[in-house]
Order: C-alpha cells, then sequence, then structure tokens
C-alpha cells in the first residue's frame, strides 16, 4: 500500500542516490583510463586561446556553410597536432582555437588559409632593390576598407599589362601587410614577395591548384651535419595533379616553379627535369618547425576563408594554478558561510544541508570527470564561478523544505508530522525556482560566446542534480530525523523556538473549541 501523499520510504529513496552514485563512480574508475580528473581549461591549467576573425573579399560577413567548413578543417588540423584537450569553437564570424598545455606556436599557425599554388616564375628581382625614378610607391592599406585595398592591389599587382606589372613589381613592399592574402586570383599573373621578404617576383597564372595535392610529409636533411637548415617538404599529387605536374615540368626545363602558399611564394626551385612521379619536393630555408607546419597545412587541406590572427592569449600554468587556487578558495568561503549559517540557524537541520551538499558535490565531481572523457567538456574559471553560484541555489532548495517545515510546526503539528505536509508545499516552490534558473541557464548558454557558455553549462549541470540531492537525499534524511527520537528533540532539531509557538497556538485552539462546545 503506498504511503500518503508527501510521507516516503526514506529507504529506497536513499538506495536510489547510492545506486547513481555507485554507478558514476564505477565508470570514473573503470572507463576511459587515466587519472580520474575533470578536464581542466587553458585559464586554469595553461595553453594558449587564438582567436581567429574571417573576412571576405567584398567586405560581407561570411556564410555559416563556409564558416562551419573552415571550422571542421582547422579541427582536423589540431586533431593532428596529437594535443588531447584542443577544440575549435565557432564564435560569431570568429574561430575560437584552443590549446591547453604545450603547442602554442603551433596553434597559431592553423589559421593559414593554405591556399596552395603553383605558378611560373615570369621574372625575380631582390626585395631591397630601389624603384626606379617615377615609380608610384605603394600605398598603405587602410584596415576599414580591405575590399577597396583588394580591388586596387589586383589592378596592379594582377594586371596582363607588362607595364603596370613592373611597375607594381618595384613598388611593392615587402614588409606591409598584403591584401592579396588569401584573395589572389589564380587565373591571373602575380606580383608578390616571398615568405621571408627577400625577393620579389612576378608570376604567371596558376598551373597546378592545392586541391590536387594527396598528401605532404615534411623530410630531414639527407646529409649528416647541417644542422637544422636543408628540410623540405614531400607532396604528393592526385591523379589528375600529377598529370599536371609531369607535363608542367617537362614543358619547363630551366625554369622556376613557385609554390605559392596564401599569395607569398615560399619555394621557387628550377626545374632540372621532367617529373612524372606524380610528386614534388618543396625546398625553401625550413627548418624541422617550418617544414612540419607547412606540411601539415598542406596536408589537411585549404580553408575556404581568409582569417586574421585578432587575439592570441597564452597563459602559463603557473597563473593556471593561481585562479584555480583563487577560484577554490571562493568556493570554500561560500561554503563555509552557508554551513556556519545553517548550523547556527537550522542546527541537526543544518548539518543535514551540509551532508547534502557534499554530497552533491561529489555527483558534480563525476560527472565532470565523465563529461571531460565524453563530449571533451574542460573546466575553466567561469565554470568554477558557475558552481558557486550553485551552492546558493541548491542551499535555498533546502531553507524552502525548512521554512515550510518550520510553518507547519508553528501551526501546532509535531515535526513528524509536519515533514510530510512541508514537503507537498515545498516541492513545487523548489521545482518552480529550479526550473527558473535551469531556463535562464539555458538561454544563456545558446546566446553566449566563449567562457560565459562554460559557467551557463555548469549552473544549469548544477541546478539538475540539486533537484537530485534534494530529492533523494534532503528530503529522505529529514523524514528519518524526524521519526528518531533523539534529533526530533527540539533543542537538537532547531525547532524549538517554532514548536513553542505551536504548542501555543495549538492550545489555543483547544481552549477555543472547548468553549464553542460549551456555548452548544
Amino acid at each position: 500500500m503506498a504511503p500518503p501523499a508527501g510521507q516516503i520510504r526514506p529507504g529506497r529513496y536513499l538506495a536510489i542516490f547510492v545506486l547513481i552514485a555507485a554507478a558514476l563512480y564505477s565508470l570514473v574508475f573503470f572507463t576511459g583510463g587515466g587519472e580520474p580528473k575533470p578536464k581542466l581549461g587553458i585559464d586554469l591549467q595553461g595553453g594558449t586561446r587564438v582567436t581567429l576573425t574571417a573576412r571576405t573579399t567584398d567586405g560581407q560577413p561570411p556564410s555559416k556553410e563556409s564558416l562551419d567548413q573552415a571550422r571542421s578543417i582547422i579541427e582536423t588540423r589540431v586533431n593532428g597536432m596529437g594535443i588531447s584537450g584542443s577544440e575549435v569553437a565557432l564564435e560569431g564570424n570568429n574561430l575560437v582555437i584552443t590549446v591547453p598545455g604545450a603547442g602554442g606556436e603551433q596553434a597559431k599557425q592553423l589559421g593559414q588559409t593554405a591556399k596552395l599554388n603553383i605558378r611560373k616564375v615570369a621574372q625575380a628581382i631582390p626585395a631591397g632593390q630601389a624603384p626606379p625614378a617615377g615609380t608610384t610607391p605603394q600605398q598603405a592599406i587602410d584596415p576599414d576598407d580591405h575590399a577597396k585595398a583588394i580591388e586596387e592591389a589586383k589592378a596592379t599587382r594582377q594586371s596582363t599589362d607588362q607595364a603596370t606589372q613592373l611597375q607594381a613589381l618595384q613598388a611593392l613592399d615587402c614588409n606591409a601587410k598584403d591584401p592579396l592574402r588569401g584573395n589572389a586570383d589564380p587565373s591571373l599573373p602575380l606580383v608578390t614577395c616571398n615568405r621571408d621578404g627577400t625577393q620579389k617576383f612576378v608570376l604567371e597564372p596558376v598551373v597546378i591548384q592545392g586541391k590536387q595535392i594527396a598528401d605532404a610529409q615534411a623530410q630531414p636533411p639527407s646529409t649528416q651535419g647541417g644542422g637544422s637548415a636543408g628540410w623540405t617538404v614531400n607532396v604528393d599529387f592526385k591523379a589528375e595533379g600529377g598529370q599536371q605536374w609531369a607535363s608542367f615540368t617537362a614543358n619547363n626545363v630551366q625554369e622556376r616553379a613557385a609554390f605559392v602558399l596564401d599569395g607569398e611564394v615560399v619555394s621557387a626551385p628550377s626545374i632540372t627535369e621532367a617529373m612524372p612521379g606524380g610528386s614534388a619536393r618543396v625546398t625553401g630555408q625550413f627548418n624541422q618547425q617550418s617544414a612540419g607546419d607547412l606540411a601539415q597545412i598542406l596536408k589537411y587541406g585549404s580553408l575556404p576563408l581568409a582569417f586574421d590572427q585578432s587575439e592570441a592569449q597564452t597563459v602559463s600554468p603557473t597563473l593556471g594554478v593561481a585562479s584555480l587556487e583563487a577560484g577554490l578558495f571562493a568556493g570554500a568561503i561560500g561554503l563555509a558561510l552557508v554551513a556556519i549559517y545553517c548550523l547556527l540557524y537550522y542546527r541537526v537541520l543544518g548539518l543535514l544541508t551540509i551532508l547534502s551538499l557534499v554530497l552533491s558535490g561529489g555527483i558534480v565531481y563525476a560527472v565532470l570527470v565523465l563529461l571531460g572523457r565524453w563530449i571533451g567538456f574542460t573546466l575553466d574559471l567561469a565554470g568554477v564561478a558557475g558552481f558557486i553560484v550553485a551552492i546558493g541555489i541548491t542551499a535555498d532548495s533546502f531553507i524552502v523544505f525548512f521554512e515550510r517545515l518550520k510553518d507547519e510546526v508553528r501551526e501546532g503539528r509535531t515535526f513528524r508530522s509536519a515533514v510530510p505536509r512541508a514537503w507537498v508545499r515545498a516541492r513545487k516552490t523548489i521545482l518552480s525556482a529550479d526550473a527558473v534558473s535551469f531556463l535562464a541557464a539555458a538561454v544563456l548558454y545558446i546566446l553566449a560566446v566563449g567562457q560565459v557558455k562554460g559557467f551557463a553549462f555548469t549552473l544549469g549541470m548544477s541546478t539538475v542534480l540539486d533537484l537530485i540531492v534534494v530529492f533523494l537525499v534532503t528530503h529522505p534524511l529529514v523524514a528519518m530525523a524526524s521519526k528518531n527520537k533523539f534529533l526530533s528533540k527540539p533543542s537538537v532539531s532547531g525547532l524549538g523556538a517554532v514548536q513553542k509557538i505551536g504548542d501555543r497556538n495549538r492550545a489555543s485552539r483547544r481552549k477555543a473549541n472547548a468553549t464553542t462546545a460549551k456555548e452548544a
């Protein structure tokens, strides 16, 4: 037979909670491997966060499809770095790359558009050569009108007129920001510089596009004792690209082929012989890291958009530890204040509150570990702040229940009989309050960007776990305490003052009932 409304079998509820906790910690300790610790964000364990801002040739916002494609490609590159805990997030028109621990310098290279094309070199001069008299110097780029700068650069540096090409070649400043980076028209000639700014080139239209690349690998020097210099990048073409490369090299022996990455010449070797094998070797002033970076970029494909690196934040592990300690210290202070208040005001009920908070913290910890393994969730300072706020929300649920309980006792009921009635009245309020908190967290998570999402996620998760603890732990423990002779004593339970009021109210009602009966 089911118990009356508000009355429960506490043992069953506590057993369910124990089973949930046991299942979670079984997953923590016996699945996934590694240490049973939550994954920490870069602001707690140190690392690098790079923000890339997309730009287009017409100055209009990029399409959602192109941003998603770019995010997918960069995410593939990040995974290729082999660094666990890395992630790529889309925030408006920005891509945010988060790389915890080491690997920050590699992360800063991930936003290269990597539009590799092969062009024939028509002319090359040293970059330091002075322009002839009467040459119009290159105009500075207006950052607020990038589309206009691209249009003007194409009109001169991609002109088919040889005189205009020569003038653009002489006026080109290799140290200035290049508006054609990632925006050059492959069907037109191109006046550009090499990556280290030592040479300037006039290049013919593209003969092989980078999408024909099947694979790229960095190769160490073939000779010994050469230090780090002499690294190369071996490029393997797809079938169509291999045929194009074989034809190009056969018809241009003793000419130079320029490997152009995002409008800059990374290598311009001479073609000594026809190469029918469908592969090429990119040479240049490469060391191990630069050759590896280039090979990785070429291997994982080119981006559909050009990106500017608007921010690159590096956090040291020392600062991360200090931030984590500060967050935990703030949480400990908040928890201690709640505990002191509950003990002074509620006594044994306060002890039940503290126990419930501890158990809630245990569940939260296990969930954090599992979310880090399953979906890559990382805990950052904003998330810690969300948990600290959640302490107040969880404690508020207890207070609602306890105040309802005191109201029932104040009306003259005993501790034992007041618990089921108080729970029926309190649970609706608790559910409504937590629903509002969860809804606010959900809306904030959907609309927010960056670390605010971490705050919203932990706040919403804590709100859900709060309901589990209140329904499966707090209510059953209070019901068990009300049936214990020692714990139900007014001096122990903290209900002494309201119980005196309840006794007076009960006596008044008895007196009023007696008077009514006598008059009748």
